[in-house]
């Protein structure tokens, strides 16, 4: 018998279940794969549909996001939920979470994917050959990385901490125990390298290539705290001429645009319509589903959270305001009705419509009547009434949808492509992450200026007032001043999380959510916490015992 392809024999044997799953092209022998190239392409395209699930969802890059985007601060649950993706909201991790332990699954069926083209593959006897081996070694990096950042600590908190199993070969009995942080690291940079040297064709963003090898590299290095090399990377990419920052008017409705479409994409998980979401109810488990009704389809539960807004909010003009869109009550005559509102000591929000009479503002609040007061801070008008308990900032706006009296601030970045509902191409790579690392990794140089410069680009392309080493704001650094901008910008995109633990920051999630419901709630989480990192899935303990699990 000829020895079939599997994209994750060990699921039998190794990490995961009883049951053998086979990847799309299961029934290709391994002697008959290689002797067509074109089967060979295929290969490396079933190791890119496995990022993206079946039917866009449930997949590796919907779990990947779902980890890295819910433990931060960016978003607000309105509600309770059965879905383990409570657990990853609300640091209440547990071992036997279904969402960790596919992503687990999913991202090892990708790595003995690509592990059957690299040993299977000769180098340097086509042009294009060598492209799909490249393009195989950048997908086994690029999961290896992810999973790095989700089971294994941040790379200053120790290198010899444990990190995840570095399987290699697609030899069903090659189990490897867990490696260490700095193994890790140093295998994905390997990869990444060897991507870079190979890949000499640029397919476009839904397809790896050697500016996609050099950006993540520059992301890698600039995790390790390399900041020469973070630097570096990111010149290359910058330097190639390949990308462009999209100009104001289209980021503006970056989300809309396919990858193809998207001249910053460095590298994006493609889904299409026609090909991912077909029918209405797909469009129901797609991340964008959580974060928004379209059309009446989607969930809209987890939104902008209030710190998020509270900073976007310091400039009114600030063009990523576009991809949050407050939903507004409306009267009878389809107007909408003047209110304000604000946070209480309890993180909770409150509402009181407005009414103006002559020019003056009242409204109605506890059984009380009270005045709108204004005045003048920074160039901006403030708003504030003095309550019984002093004075009390609130923001003037209009009544809002609520559910369970958390205000719908839907979040559009993850919906909305090709103006299709919740279809979206999770971003990887773009452009204006490589300016933000080069600004990272000056600050932490002390290269104040050059910093700024770098945030600069992205300030001016988002319409918002730029930065000099004397504007800055009191008591910030320019190294707060980048990490404000990082959160800004990539919201959405995979990246708060690691950039507030690796830099050895306090996670704040002092704001309404019910992530703070129940007596053992997270308000603040410091970096060196537990929770910070993902349990190792229980099922992968059972089936493998040497692996250890995370505190």
């Amino acid at each position: 018998m000829k020895k079939l392809i599997y994209t994750l024999p060990i699921i039998a044997v190794f990490f995961f279940s009883c049951e053998l799953e086979k990847n799309p092209y299961d029934q290709v022998a391994v002697e008959e794969l290689f002797e067509d190239p074109g089967s060979v392409e295929a290969a490396t395209l079933g190791n890119y549909s496995l990022l993206k699930g079946d039917k866009g969802f449930d997949g590796w890059a919907d779990d990947l996001h779902r980890i890295t985007e819910y433990p931060g601060d960016n978003v607000a649950l309105s509600g309770g939920t059965t879905d383990h993706l409570f657990f990853l909201y609300n640091y209440q991790a547990i071992a036997t979470n279904s969402r960790v332990n596919r992503f687990w699954r999913n991202s090892y069926k990708i790595v003995v994917g690509c592990n059957v083209v690299i040993e299977k593959i000769i180098e340097r006897e086509s042009e294009e050959t060598d492209q799909l081996l490249g393009e195989n070694y950048y997908l086994r990096a690029l999961v290896y990385f992810q999973m790095g950042n989700i089971f294994g600590r941040p790379y200053n908190q120790g290198a010899s901490n444990l990190s995840i199993p570095l399987k290699l070969t697609s030899d069903t009995e090659d189990r490897p125990d867990r490696n260490t942080v700095q193994e890790v690291y140093d295998q994905v940079i390997a990869d990444l390298e060897k991507a870079a040297s190979l890949m000499t064709i640029n397919k476009g963003a839904p397809y790896a290539s050697k500016g996609a090898a050099e950006a993540l590299l520059s992301r890698v290095y600039l995790y390790m705290e390399d900041n020469t090399k973070a630097i570096e990377y990111a010149d290359k990419v910058i330097q190639s001429g390949e990308y462009t920052l999209l100009p104001t008017n289209r980021f503006a409705v970056m989300n809309t645009l396919t990858p193809e479409e998207n001249e910053e994409a460095i590298f994006n998980v493609k889904l299409s319509s026609s090909a991912d979401l077909l029918g209405g109810s797909d469009h129901w488990f797609t991340p964008g589903s959580m974060y928004a009704s379209v059309d009446g389809t989607g969930w809209g539960e987890m939104y902008a959270s209030r710190s998020y807004l509270d900073l976007i909010d310091k400039n009114p003009e600030d063009t990523r305001k576009s991809f949050i869109e407050a939903q507004y009550l409306t009267d009878e005559n389809g107007e909408k009705i003047p209110a304000i509102y604000w946070v209480n000591n309890e993180y909770k929000y409150e509402f009181a419509r407005t009414t103006e009479t002559a020019g003056v503002t009242t409204f109605e609040y506890d059984g009380s009547t009270y005045t709108l007061q204004s005045e003048e801070q920074d160039g901006k008008t403030v708003y504030y009434f003095n309550g019984p308990d002093g004075r009390q900032d609130v923001i003037k706006d209009y009544d809002m949808q609520k559910r369970n009296g958390y205000p719908k601030f839907f979040i559009l970045k993850a919906s909305l492509q090709e103006e299709d509902r919740h279809l979206w191409s999770p971003t990887v790579s773009r452009l204006a992450e490589m300016h933000l690392n080069k600004a990272e990794a000056y600050a932490k140089q002390g290269m104040d200026q050059q910093a700024l410069d770098q945030v600069n680009i992205i300030r001016e392309r988002a319409g918002v007032p730029t930065y000099t080493l004397e504007t800055i704001p009191s008591g910030s650094t320019v190294l707060d001043v980048v990490l404000e901008e990082r959160r800004l910008e990539l919201a959405y995109e995979g990246h708060r999380k690691f950039d507030v633990y690796r830099n050895g920051r306090t996670m704040d999630r002092r704001y309404p959510g019910t992530h703070l419901n129940g007596t053992n709630a997270f308000l603040e989480i410091p970096p060196t916490h537990a929770r910070v990192i993902e349990f190792i899935p229980e099922q992968q303990i059972i089936l493998q015992p040497s692996l250890i699990q995370n505190d």
